[in-house]
Order: structure tokens, then C-alpha cells, then sequence
């Protein structure tokens, strides 16, 4: 083979793909610029074409970088390139040009190996820049070994840039199982530092979209991670391969409007993480629906009705029977004491004057009392005080405040926690509506409409030419009815937000699928809370047991899918460290030995030649350390970041690089992180497997045992 010929015969390939790109953006430029201007269209069929439009332009814009990146070849000789998307000649009867990395056709691309080939006699992947195909290496099947992992190691190798960067030119075959695993549940995908479960689970996101599609997109997808900078840092990777219906969120975002703070003591998250905080939030409900102490008396206009605790016993009891909402069952306790209170003054009032014969003036005079409550000061005040209207903030709050259980007491009941989030949104249900708000909105409602639907009628009467003419057409006279009515729908104001935005702002969303990453942290009652997001339990689970540091979180994956899946769950596992070279995972995989011994550490692909160190410092020589190693890596390519325990100078502490990656890592006073028990160890483990290239310790105290062993020298890295 020819290497020069058959690069220039790549080059023009790929020129004339993305030539046939240009033209396919520039026909759904036109129909977009068709739907905006939306001849013949109504308002509604023109914002679907228009969003359709925008949505196409959007993954044609994404395509271009990277378009083909790679080529098959079978023992029948077919040839078969694979790209970001799928591109198609018109004039061919649709002949394939390039297949969407994610059909069936192109599953060889990524799972092809020496002992079972399926039936590929080359695979080729090309190594571009911009437009332009500068190289490819193959891999033969068959034969002698070509380019084999070549591409791989360069993506793995490379310095690491602002965000993850999507794999679709270098998925594995152990990787590419799980994107495309057909189970309609929940998956778990399990894998230490490294493994690539994250990248893994987004790809999964955009394979599903590409297979089901119709489904997906009417709800979106959910993904949500353990904290900012971890969302910041992923969220690249499905824009990059051409999808956005994706709302990304920290379980402390899970609220609309809500912005968790602060931080719980591991007893108080423990205790609201478990299911058993269910029954203390319905405690402290029913706490709330009391009996008064004494008789309170209600002054009406001809006579005094006392609300006595026998009245009360039996509203409380038929309400709570209703089954409703706290809140919209006060409707039913305020009916059964105006019934009592009603029935009482009746029988005082008619005393003399009305006889039970006298149907209508019963009637009457009930409907006079029933008004008369219902405007009563006092009457008002006393619902409000046996049956009061709760928000769930107000609940938590009393419940913090009211002493009933030391370990959730708290002096500041509104800088909410992330353990908040879930029983704040446990109360939305168990509470309910103010239903008197809602029926007041909905007359607001109806009368704004009544409103419109009049100017809309005044307006159609103004454009008339010729009124006798047309009082005299009956017919026309309901067709100038129903343009009327046409004419008040162009009134309402549409929602013309994304879907994004939409599904972000909603807490009764529903998502067609969801992600959860760092998984082994969520409690219980945040597993609830993703639940109801997602009814047709959709999820694609990626978390490691071994990383868990939430005393509330997992310690088996049963134990929180069982209550909602069970027997629809599945189980996958990562077992290769792609990020992590062998000379930190050896690190790391000591200090796993002493903390989770039955736990396998994942194999790492390489090696980085460079050897983790470590170095005693005092504590007036901590900064000036830090800052050397800060210094030394700003003069280099890639990422670098200081991890510690909390309160040391420019250090951030693990738990907040959870799922992110950096060139280089130093890690502060190991000695200290170890500290914290369970959660300290599983804090260092992923300190020290944050980096792919280069890794550091400086330490005040004695060096945790597993840092200790022949894995870490006693010197700096480039030092003398």
C-alpha cells in the first residue's frame, strides 16, 4: 500500500463528505428561514418547524469537527466510513456516504478484535485537524498489526483542556456494549477512576436518542451529577455530538428555585437521607392539625357558635379519611365545621319564627351563615390555627425549631442543605396546593379570558365593512364568532421557551430518561425524588461503591432499586482505567487495599513514565511548596489542580473533584483527609486518581501506610 496515494484518495473522500455537509446545512438553513417566515402556517405548526429546524442546524454544526474518523473495511470487500453523523446521496437512491457512529452498521467499528473480527479485514482511523485528514493508522485483522491502539493512547495521553471531551472516535469494545445495551430499566454501570463510566453514560444519552428519538424527546433527559464543576465539566460532551434536550443539575437543584447551602452533620444527614424521615415528616403534619384547648367562640351577626374540641375531633378525622394532601383537605375539616357551626346558630336563630317544613328558609338562612363564616375574622383565624395552610418550607422549619428530635435541630431553618431537597419535595406532595389560591387563580383566569375574547369581538366589529349586510347572514355571524375566538387565542402568551428551560423551571417534569453519576452517594430519599422525575424508571446509573464518603449513601445497589425496580435492573462493570497511569493507580490501589479490600482496582492501558512523590513539609513550608508546584505547572500544557482537607490556602477539597480529570495533582496533607474514617479514605482515593500525568504529596504529618510503599519516591519530580 501506497501511504501517500491512499491519504490523498482519504482527503478527497472526506472533502467531498463535507461538501455534501455544506449542502445539507444550507436545506435546512432554507426551511428554516421558511418556518420563521410561516406562510399558510398557524402560530403552533409554525414553532414546531421552527424548532425542528433549529434542532437540525444545531447537530449539522456540531458534525463539523471530526465529521469521519474512521473506515471499515469487510472480507467482501464493502468499504464503510464512520462519522458523527450519517450523510446520504441523494442522486444514489440514499446510497450511505457516512453512517452515524451509532447505527448498527458501524458497531464493528468499535467492537471488531483479532479473535472475533466480525468479519472486518481493516479498520481505519484517521487523525484530523479541522477539515483536513493529516493522518490514519490501521489495524489489520487477519494479518500483521497495524495502527492497533494507536489512536486511543493519543486521546488518553493528550494534555486535558477546559471540560470532557466526547470518545466517539475511540470507544471500546467493553464501553461500546453498555452504550448500545438494550434494557428498557434501570442500568448500573459500575467502574473505578478512570474507567470512563461517565463518558460512557452520555454517550449512552446520545445513542438513545439516535434509537428512540420520538420517545425521548418529548420529555428530555435529566442528568444529574454531584456538584457544579463536575456538571460544568461534562457538559460539553452532548452538545459535541449534536444533543440538547439535556438539563444538568446537582440533587441540590432538584427544587426549581430552591439553592442549597449548607452542610448537614453526617448523624442529621444520615437520619434525613433514610426512609424512616417519612414518617417523622408525617408526624410533624399531623402535629400541625390540632384540637383546640378550650371552645373558641365566633360572633356572628344574631348569635355566638363555639368551635369545641368534639367538632374538631370529627373534621380532623373525616379530612384525614379523605385522603388528600394536607392542604386540600382543609377544604373538607372547614366543611364539616361550618356544617356544625351552621346547624347550631340555625337552631338558635329560628327559634320561634321557622319551622323544619320551611325548606327554602332553612336554605336560606344556612346560605346567609355559610357567607357570614366564611367573612368572619375569627372563624378564619381558627381554621387557621387548628388547620393551617403549610408550606414546605414553614413545615421543615417548625419541624427544626420544635425541639421533637435533637439531631435535626438548627438555629438557621432557611440556609437549606442538600438533605433538605428531597424532603422539601417529599412535602410538596404530602402537603398539596392551597386550593383556595388555585380556584382563586383559575376565576382570574376566566375572567381575564372573558375579556379577551370581548376585545377580540369589538375588534372584528371595527373591521367590518358593511354591519347590516352581515347581522343579516347568519352564517357569517358565527364565522365572525369563531374569528373572534381566534382572534383572543393570539392574546394568550405562548410558551416559547426550550425545552430545557421549561423542564428546568417545572418540578412535576417528567423525563423520558435519566442519569445518575456519582450514584453511590445518593440516599433514599433522594432516590425518591428521581424516581417521580422519571415514572418509566428510564435510568442509566454510573457510580463506585468504593468511592461512597455519604453516610446516608449507598452500600449496595439493591438496597436503593429494589423498592422501584426490582427485577429490572442490571448490573455492568468497567474494568480498564483509561485516565490513570499504572504508576499512580498503583497508589491508589494500595490505599483501596486497606480501606475496601474486597474491591479489584481497574487495569490501567499505560504507563506515563513519570513516578508519583511525596515530600515532608512544615507547616511554615506548606505555602511556599504549594506555590513552587503551582509555578512549575504553569509553564506546562494541560490542567493542574491542589486538592486538601478543608481550610488549606488554594486547595479544593475532594469531594469537589469528584468525576473531573487533570494533568497534574498535589495533594495536601493526606494524614488529614484519612482523618474523616470511611469518608476520609474514600476523599483520598479520589484525590489520588485524579491525575493522568503527574502526581504529588506534601505532608505535616506521618504518611498514611499506603502512600509509604516503593510506588512514591522522595522527590519531586524534575528535582535534584
Amino acid at each position: 500500500m501506497n501511504h501517500d496515494k491512499e491519504l490523498r484518495s482519504e482527503r478527497g473522500y472526506v472533502a467531498g463528505l463535507y461538501a455534501r455537509l455544506d449542502a445539507e446545512r444550507a436545506r435546512v438553513q432554507g426551511e428554516h428561514e421558511a418556518a420563521l417566515r410561516g406562510h399558510g402556517a398557524t402560530a403552533v405548526e409554525r414553532d414546531v418547524e421552527v424548532r425542528a429546524a433549529a434542532k437540525q442546524m444545531k447537530r449539522l454544526h456540531v458534525a463539523d469537527s471530526g465529521l469521519c474518523f474512521g473506515r471499515l473495511d469487510t472480507g467482501a470487500g464493502d468499504r464503510s466510513y464512520i462519522g458523527r453523523i450519517g450523510l446520504f446521496d441523494e442522486e444514489d437512491d440514499y446510497e450511505p456516504l457516512l453512517l452515524d457512529w451509532r447505527a448498527p452498521a458501524s458497531r464493528a467499528f468499535y467492537v471488531a478484535t483479532a479473535a472475533t473480527p466480525e468479519d472486518v479485514r481493516r479498520r481505519r482511523q484517521f487523525h484530523s485537524r479541522g477539515r483536513q485528514v493529516v493522518d490514519f493508522a490501521d489495524e489489520e485483522f487477519g494479518g500483521p498489526g497495524g495502527g492497533g491502539d494507536t489512536a486511543l493512547l493519543a486521546a488518553v495521553n493528550a494534555p486535558r483542556g477546559e471540560g470532557m471531551r466526547d470518545i466517539v472516535a475511540t470507544i471500546q469494545a467493553e464501553q461500546d456494549g453498555i452504550i448500545r445495551l438494550d434494557h428498557p430499566g434501570v442500568l448500573v454501570v459500575e467502574g473505578g477512576p478512570g474507567t470512563g463510566k461517565t463518558v460512557v453514560a452520555l454517550h449512552r444519552v446520545a445513542y438513545l436518542l439516535y434509537t428512540q428519538r420520538e420517545r425521548i424527546e418529548r420529555g428530555g433527559v435529566l442528568v444529574v451529577g454531584p456538584n457544579p464543576a463536575f456538571l460544568d465539566h461534562i457538559s460539553r460532551v452532548l452538545p459535541s455530538l449534536g444533543e440538547s434536550d439535556v438539563v444538568f443539575v446537582t440533587t441540590g437543584d432538584l427544587v426549581p428555585g430552591l439553592r442549597a447551602t449548607a452542610e448537614d452533620t453526617p448523624d442529621a444527614a444520615r437520619l434525613k437521607g433514610s426512609l424512616f424521615i417519612l414518617d417523622v415528616l408525617a408526624a410533624a403534619i399531623a402535629d400541625r392539625q390540632r384540637l383546640p384547648e378550650r371552645p373558641l367562640p365566633i360572633e356572628l351577626a344574631d348569635t355566638e357558635v363555639r368551635i369545641d374540641a368534639e367538632t374538631v375531633q370529627w373534621a380532623r378525622e373525616e379530612a384525614r379519611a379523605s385522603g388528600l394532601p394536607h392542604n386540600e383537605a382543609r377544604t373538607v375539616f372547614a366543611e364539616i365545621v361550618i356544617y356544625v357551626l351552621t346547624e347550631r346558630a340555625i337552631a338558635r336563630i329560628s327559634r320561634g319564627w321557622l319551622t323544619r317544613t320551611d325548606r327554602d328558609g332553612w336554605e336560606q338562612l344556612r346560605a346567609d351563615l355559610v357567607k357570614e363564616l366564611a367573612e368572619n375574622e375569627a372563624f378564619t383565624a381558627a381554621l387557621d390555627e387548628l388547620w393551617p395552610v403549610l408550606t414546605p418550607e414553614s413545615l421543615l422549619a417548625y419541624l427544626y425549631t420544635s425541639g421533637g428530635h435533637p439531631t435535626l435541630a438548627r438555629a438557621d431553618v432557611e440556609a437549606w442543605t442538600m438533605s433538605d431537597v428531597p424532603l422539601l419535595d417529599e412535602l410538596v406532595d404530602l402537603l398539596g396546593r392551597d386550593t383556595s389560591a388555585d380556584r382563586a387563580a383559575e376565576q382570574a383566569a376566566a375572567r381575564e379570558r372573558q375579556a379577551e375574547a370581548e376585545y377580540a369581538a369589538g375588534a372584528m366589529d371595527i373591521l367590518a365593512l358593511d354591519r347590516e349586510e352581515m347581522d343579516e347572514d347568519v352564517g357569517l355571524a358565527a364565522a365572525n364568532l369563531l374569528h373572534a375566538e381566534d382572534l383572543a387565542d393570539r392574546f394568550v402568551e405562548r410558551d416559547t421557551r426550550e425545552l430545557v428551560e421549561r423542564a428546568a423551571a417545572d418540578r412535576d417534569w417528567t423525563y423520558r430518561h435519566v442519569v445518575v453519576d456519582e450514584a453511590q452517594e445518593l440516599s433514599e430519599m433522594e432516590w425518591r425524588v428521581l424516581m417521580r422525575r422519571c415514572p418509566s424508571r428510564s435510568f442509566t446509573v454510573v457510580g463506585d461503591l468504593a468511592q461512597r464518603r455519604s453516610a446516608a449513601g449507598a452500600t449496595a445497589w439493591g438496597t436503593m432499586l429494589d423498592p422501584y425496580v426490582r427485577g429490572r435492573w442490571a448490573y455492568r462493570s468497567l474494568t480498564v482505567n483509561y485516565r490513570t497511569p499504572a504508576e499512580i493507580m498503583a497508589v491508589a490501589a494500595a490505599l483501596l487495599t486497606e480501606f475496601a479490600p474486597g474491591v479489584t482496582p481497574p487495569e490501567s492501558v499505560r504507563v506515563c513514565g513519570v513516578q508519583p512523590w511525596s515530600r515532608h513539609v512544615t507547616g511554615d513550608e506548606l505555602p511556599a511548596a504549594i506555590e513552587q508546584f503551582v509555578q512549575g505547572e504553569a509553564g506546562r500544557d494541560g490542567t493542574s489542580v491542589v486538592i486538601g482537607p478543608a481550610g488549606v490556602p488554594n486547595a479544593v477539597v475532594p469531594s469537589e473533584t469528584k468525576g473531573l480529570e487533570f494533568d497534574a495533582v498535589l495533594v495536601v496533607e493526606p494524614e488529614r483527609i484519612l482523618a474523616d474514617g470511611a469518608a476520609g479514605a474514600a476523599d483520598l482515593y479520589v484525590a489520588l486518581t485524579r491525575a493522568t500525568q503527574r502526581l504529588g504529596v506534601l505532608h505535616r504529618g506521618p504518611l498514611p501506610s499506603a502512600l509509604t510503599g516503593p510506588a512514591v519516591t522522595a522527590t519531586p519530580a524534575g528535582s535534584g
